[in-house]
């Protein structure tokens, strides 16, 4: 079945530690270290996305429809919810699927 090491994630923190005392977290996935890099690379894309879309938010220009703003954002927040679905454990499948 699953097979790799056991990390926190959080997506908030934008963290994917081996350690769950060294951060708080909000998911636990089992994964290779090369999956873990790849979630990394996933939150901070979308850290980087949340970054961009911020001034919009805060000073909206008239002629850009805030959904466009927003629409790389939640691509990139929508592939991190599935690398860690994909990657979690059942109990945090099964958090998700209920939040869904």
């Amino acid at each position: 079945m699953m097979e790799g090491t056991t990390y926190y994630v959080s997506v908030v923190g934008r963290s994917v530690l081996p350690d769950q005392h060294s951060s708080s977290y909000e998911w636990v996935i089992q994964a290779t270290p090369q999956e873990a890099e790849h979630l990394r690379g996933l939150l901070q894309l979308m850290q980087e996305k949340e970054e961009e879309a911020f001034p919009g938010m805060v000073f909206p220009w008239p002629d850009t429809p805030e959904e466009s703003v927003n629409r790389a954002y939640e691509e990139a927040l929508q592939r991190v919810y599935q690398a860690i679905y994909q990657l979690g454990t059942p109990e945090t499948r099964s958090v998700i699927e209920q939040s869904t």
